[in-house]
């Protein structure tokens, strides 16, 4: 795994997404630091699968009625995170493009006012294809030790198709990624600029 970072804060648009895009990470970041996951509020059912898998993965849950950009806003200046992962901004669910290109929005203000986030990351996604093509991930994290955990998570969204679909996508996606950095397992992102600023350490 990377070294311990500062605080997370993951927005996701749907409340499995922080457990198949970046469960490992986050459980492992969560061991040290506060981990912050939101997304907008489903139904009753989802929401509580949301809290579930948050407990699994050992993060805060901010469920909230809308990511859009006030909120974001709000969350940047109370969390004061120094890593902000969202979904790629040429996601091929447009739900997903929405929330990064909200975030992109948000941050200015924040970042000038406080200096944080001082990293921000696109996670993975569907079988690693973005509209513009394949990801080209800098950044992929050994999810080896947290792997059982983030699938432990992500099976806690019973309602969704996770043995027949996300299940297998998740562990697909992990050997892929593993396979790059030689390990068993890994989860990938990708560096975004801040404000035409990148972050100077190698790790997340």
């Amino acid at each position: 795994m990377v070294s311990t970072p500062g605080s997370v804060l993951a927005l996701f648009a749907h409340p499995d997404d922080a457990e198949l895009w970046a469960g490992a990470t986050l459980a492992h970041h969560a061991g040290h630091a506060t981990v912050t996951v939101a997304v907008p509020y489903r139904d009753s059912i989802r929401d509580a699968e949301a809290v579930a898998g948050a407990e699994i993965l050992g993060t805060e849950l901010r469920q909230l009625p809308a990511l859009d950009t006030p909120t974001i806003h709000q969350l940047l200046m109370e969390t004061r995170p120094e890593i902000v992962i969202t979904h790629p901004l040429r996601d091929v669910h447009p739900e997903h493009r929405a929330v990064a290109e909200t975030v992109l929005a948000a941050l200015p203000e924040p970042v000038i006012a406080t200096g944080f986030p001082r990293s921000l990351y696109a996670c993975d996604t569907y079988n690693s294809l973005t509209l513009d093509g394949p990801v080209r991930a800098d950044r992929i994290v050994d999810a080896t030790t947290m792997f059982t955990t983030k699938i432990r998570a992500l099976h806690a969204h019973a309602s969704q198709p996770i043995e027949e679909h996300f299940g297998p996508m998740a562990e697909q996606l992990g050997r892929l990624w593993g396979g790059r950095i030689g390990t068993q397992y890994a989860e990938a992102f990708t560096t975004l600029p801040i404000l035409g600023r990148l972050p100077a350490a190698t790790r997340l």
